[in-house]
């Protein structure tokens, strides 16, 4: 039976990324549950690139990730995986402090933020209503082709000679000959090392390796597409309340993608939209835009991992230098992917962290930080 290097359970964004960083250097096993990697939270995606989301600790990592994303390597990918989008984060007359705490979250971290008026808002959301007098723009924002990237991570690893293996749930943990055997669809795995990228579930992988959980926490995030009178313009840029209440951006054929920017706790599993979540992003839509809504087109709903400090948590654990943390990117595990997965490899290898991370300080994320 084969020993491998490393063994890698989760084959989402944060699984793929990180097979694909370490594939060149170790033999690596890559377990995906599903019969399709991505299922759960990587292929639901609202596929957005902005530097503020997730807030001034995680933006280090989203930063990062720019020019990865951007100009990839020739050999990873032939075209860039970003589109320029721009963002308006709005608020009403009455939630100017929400405007200047914005601004002072990240007045240190040298984002291009520019402070706008609602006629500026307006010049580039033609329907906004009047209510929403305060705008910051972002002129950085981007779509991400996310299942490109995804695909993009998953072929480079398998260049790299790692060993997917789907519909492969893991149901057993344990000690063996100084590593890891792993129980997955009636066949056994063995590794030195095991990284624990299971998202939702990485709390309960915790438990089958002896490993104390962390706390993280999945939450439903529901998602609507709607079609409208007028419809949304190609080029409108992503749109969010500054207040956490909602976010939307156009989709091509006139239609809008939008979310009450909830977040359900639920338990690790697949997920529905919740009928009541989707009345209330309408309702929220309706409150933002001088439009008619004519139709749900599509309704969906992903799950988005937490530890309790909502950062990454990226290290080996702190009682074991065989267990290796990769969880906890919340919504912001797409946009962070490439920046992640190269500081995740540093820990992981034991090298000095790619001159792309000098602004990143990884003691933020460090796994040992809930010991």
């Amino acid at each position: 039976m084969k020993h491998y290097d490393v063994a890698i359970i989760g084959a989402g964004i944060a699984g793929a990324s990180i097979a694909s960083e370490i594939g060149a250097d170790r033999s690596v096993l890559l377990l995906e549950a599903e019969e399709h990697p991505g299922y759960h939270s990587t292929g639901r995606s609202a596929a957005f690139w902005t530097e503020s989301y997730g807030g001034p600790l995680v933006q280090p990592l989203t930063s990062a990730s720019r020019a990865f994303l951007e100009n990839p390597p020739p050999e990873f990918s032939e075209s860039s995986f970003l589109r320029r989008r721009g963002a308006v984060n709005i608020a009403r007359d009455d939630q100017e402090n929400l405007v200047e705490q914005f601004l002072t979250d990240f007045a240190d971290n040298g984002l291009a933020m520019e402070r706008w008026t609602w006629a500026q808002a307006a010049s580039l959301v033609p329907d906004l209503k009047p209510d929403w007098t305060h705008a910051i723009y972002e002129p950085n924002c981007r779509d991400i082709d996310v299942a490109a990237l995804h695909a993009a991570y998953l072929r480079d690893a398998k260049r790299h000679a790692v060993d997917l293996v789907c519909r492969a749930p893991v149901s057993q943990i344990g000690r063996q000959n100084g590593g890891w055997a792993l129980n997955a669809r009636d066949e056994t795995y063995r590794a030195t090392v095991l990284v624990n990228a299971a998202g939702a579930w990485a709390d309960g992988i915790a438990g089958l390796a002896g490993a104390q959980p962390i706390g993280i926490q999945p939450l439903i995030r529901n998602m609507v597409q709607i079609e409208t009178d007028p419809p949304s313009t190609r080029n409108m840029p992503l749109v969010v309340g500054l207040d956490g209440s909602f976010y939307f951006k156009p989709e091509a054929g006139g239609s809008y993608w939008l979310s009450p920017h909830d977040e359900i706790p639920t338990e690790a599993g697949d997920v529905a939209p919740d009928e009541l979540s989707v009345a209330i992003a309408i309702d929220r839509f309706e409150k933002v835009m001088d439009v008619a809504v004519k139709r749900v087109a599509r309704k969906w709903a992903g799950l988005r991992s937490f530890a309790p400090d909502r950062l990454p948590v990226i290290g080996f654990d702190s009682a074991t230098d065989d267990f290796f943390w990769f969880a906890g990117q919340g919504g912001f595990g797409i946009q962070t992917a490439p920046a992640a997965a190269k500081l995740a490899r540093s820990l992981l290898l034991g090298q000095p962290p790619d001159s792309s991370l000098r602004t990143v300080d990884a003691s933020l994320y460090a796994a040992s930080r809930f010991s």
